[in-house]
């Protein structure tokens, strides 16, 4: 299972759009439990001392049920 970093949505807010390296920005986005996230990946590259002690859990991503325009 793949685990991201939880932040608060304060912390999501403060961190959104922000750079972390050479055209890289945070990103967080919302879970299918509301939960704001960022990646490990995101967390590793950055220089953010706090960043790196929020806490891990499984990525439960939201699911979309396809539905096409019926044809005539």
């Amino acid at each position: 299972m793949t685990q991201v970093h939880l932040l608060t949505p304060e912390q999501a807010e403060q961190l959104n759009r922000q750079q972390y390296a050479t055209d890289s920005y945070f990103n967080p986005i919302q879970d299918a439990d509301g939960n704001w996230i960022i990646s490990i990946e995101e967390v590793s590259q950055a220089e953010i001392n706090w960043l790196k002690q929020t806490p891990l859990i499984n990525y439960k991503p939201i699911q979309y049920e396809e539905s096409w325009p019926e044809k005539n």
